[in-house]
C-alpha cells in the first residue's frame, strides 16, 4: 500500500519474524504504557498473547519490519496493532489495518486503553466508534468497532 508518507508492504507473518515481533511488542508496550511497571512486560508475553491469532506484518520499502497486527478471526477482533516508534505517524498503522482481510467490510472490533490517548485518537480518526468499556490489568479501556464508513 502506498500512503502519502511512504510505501508499505503488508503480508502474513512468517516463523522467522516471530523474534522480531516479540521484540517490537515488548519495546512498544514498555515505551507506551508508562503508567504500568515495565517489569510486568516480558519477551515471552508475545507467544502467549498471540496464540491462535492471525498475524500480519508491515514492512517499509527496504523490507524492514515497522510493526504488526494480530487478529482473532472468529470475533473479527483486532487484538494488537503495534508500530515501532520510528515508524509511528508515517502511515504504517493505516496500511496494516487496510491490509486486514475484507477491510473495511468486516466491522472489526478492538479494545484501546483510555490512557493511550494517541491510539484512541488514531482509531477515532479512522472511523472506529466506542461501543463499550471495561478494565484490564493495564487500565481502563474502550471497546471500539469500525463504523459503517471507514476513512482509509
Amino acid at each position: 500500500m502506498t500512503s502519502r508518507f511512504q510505501t508499505w508492504a503488508i503480508r502474513p507473518a512468517r516463523e522467522q519474524d516471530m523474534q522480531k515481533l516479540a521484540e517490537i511488542y515488548l519495546r512498544v508496550r514498555r515505551e507506551t504504557f508508562l503508567w504500568v511497571d515495565p517489569g510486568r512486560f516480558t519477551l515471552e508475553d508475545f507467544a502467549t498473547h498471540t496464540n491462535g491469532e492471525r498475524l500480519f506484518v508491515c514492512e517499509d520499502g527496504r523490507g524492514e519490519i515497522a510493526g504488526f497486527a494480530a487478529i482473532w478471526e472468529p470475533d473479527d477482533f483486532i487484538h494488537m496493532l503495534y508500530i515501532l516508534p520510528t515508524f509511528q505517524g508515517r502511515g504504517a498503522g493505516k496500511a496494516l489495518l487496510a491490509g486486514l482481510p475484507e477491510w473495511p467490510q468486516r466491522r472489526y472490533r478492538l479494545k484501546c486503553l483510555v490512557k493511550n490517548i494517541r491510539a484512541m485518537a488514531f482509531y477515532r480518526m479512522l472511523g472506529f466508534e466506542i461501543i463499550g468499556d471495561g478494565a484490564s490489568p493495564e487500565g481502563d479501556y474502550k471497546e471500539m468497532r469500525l463504523g459503517d464508513i471507514a476513512s482509509l
